[in-house]
């Protein structure tokens, strides 16, 4: 159980049965009275977000989250499916809850899935991934449009900018979190 004292950013706490994140905290004490904590808070199943104040003797119950590795193993349609690497079970989370992380997942890859009361919320991504390059335009020498980047596609269909010695059939590694080219991988 948190008191509103606990609030801070970043912190999971569950509201009238469901999970919420604060995404933003400010504290205050006025003259007289009790201290306000106004948060902003995103609801993490449907990502709404909303502004409320809470007085000090405010209390919050501890969102029951839980962290699991699960294998990615396939996607059919909007649905992408996930095998738990302890119990084998298999579960289905949809493509609107995963986001752009779809842009990143490769059969077979390890990912730390979140569950809420064993629903699955949402995913973490390794920090980065290998792809390979499977389609690069040539670079033009001489080209002087001002930067020294040419577009490529890896084979999850995801289009980023790289520098122009990566070549089609390259393995990249590709940051999760923002979406850009790390380096080329040697094999």
């Amino acid at each position: 159980m948190y008191t509103a004292s606990d609030l801070r950013k970043g912190l999971k706490v569950e509201i009238d049965g469901e999970p919420y994140v604060i995404t933003d905290f400010e504290f205050s004490k006025p003259g007289k009275g009790q201290s306000l904590y106004r948060c902003r808070l995103k609801n993490m199943v449907t990502g709404n977000a909303f502004s409320k104040t809470y007085r000090s003797n405010d209390k919050f119950q501890k969102a029951p989250l839980e962290e699991r590795t699960m294998q990615y193993l396939y996607s059919q349609g909007d649905e992408y499916n996930f095998m738990d690497n302890e119990s084998y079970d298999q579960i289905v989370i949809m493509a609107d809850q995963l986001g752009d992380d779809t842009r990143f997942m490769l059969d077979n890859m390890d990912v730390e899935v979140l569950l809420f009361k064993d629903r699955p919320i949402g995913v973490t991504l390794p920090n980065s991934v290998n792809l390979e390059v499977v389609r690069a335009d040539p670079w033009a020498k001489g080209d002087t449009s001002g930067t020294d980047t040419k577009p490529v596609t890896v084979e999850t269909g995801y289009q980023l900018q790289v520098p122009p010695f990566v070549e089609e059939g390259d393995r990249i590694q590709i940051d999760t979190r923002t979406g850009n080219y790390m380096t080329r991988v040697k094999e």
